[in-house]
């Protein structure tokens, strides 16, 4: 499996992974890893559909996504794997899924979220989850698109400034 981009944006296969970031990483495989999408067949069905035939797409949860990343079964493709939250990023992790980048993408607002970017509203949760992550030797930017230049995410937080 060729893991060509690892992604955090909440509202997973949308228009912007299919037009900017699928040419831009040459992806034929989306992954979803999000046990709340799984769960909801309607859901997965519609983001299913909305995929070109060209590319495969996998929707499951954390735990189906992890265990499917690490067998042989996507071996040949090259790999966008969307997590819906922090939260799906640090249990892939800790189920042993190996990834070296994450890239924050949208994060939306909500109610105890703070905004640190024009797409990223994080609570405090999430900033631990960073930091988990962050530890770890991961290397965790915000690009909303391939456009744009890459932020550390600890830039984006004023009381990390000035760290890494």
């Amino acid at each position: 499996m060729n893991l060509v981009l690892t992604r955090i944006d909440n509202r997973l296969i949308h228009g912007q992974v299919l037009e900017a970031w699928v040419p831009f990483v040459r992806a034929d495989c989306i992954v979803v890893a999000n046990d709340d999408i799984a769960g909801n067949p309607l859901k997965k069905m519609m983001m299913q559909v909305s995929v070109p035939s060209r590319i495969r797409v996998e929707i499951g949860t954390v735990a189906e996504s992890v265990a499917l990343l690490k067998s042989t079964k996507l071996d040949c493709c090259r790999v966008l794997l969307l997590f819906g939250t922090t939260a799906d990023a640090v249990s892939a992790y800790r189920e042993g899924l190996v990834y070296s980048r994450l890239n924050l993408g949208n994060l939306q607002a909500d109610k105890g979220k703070e905004r640190f970017s024009c797409t990223l509203f994080l609570n405090p949760s999430d900033l631990d989850d960073l930091e988990i992550l962050d530890q770890a030797g991961i290397k965790i930017t915000s690009r909303c698109v391939p456009a744009e230049s890459e932020r550390s995410w600890r830039k984006l937080i004023p009381a990390c400034k000035g760290k890494k």
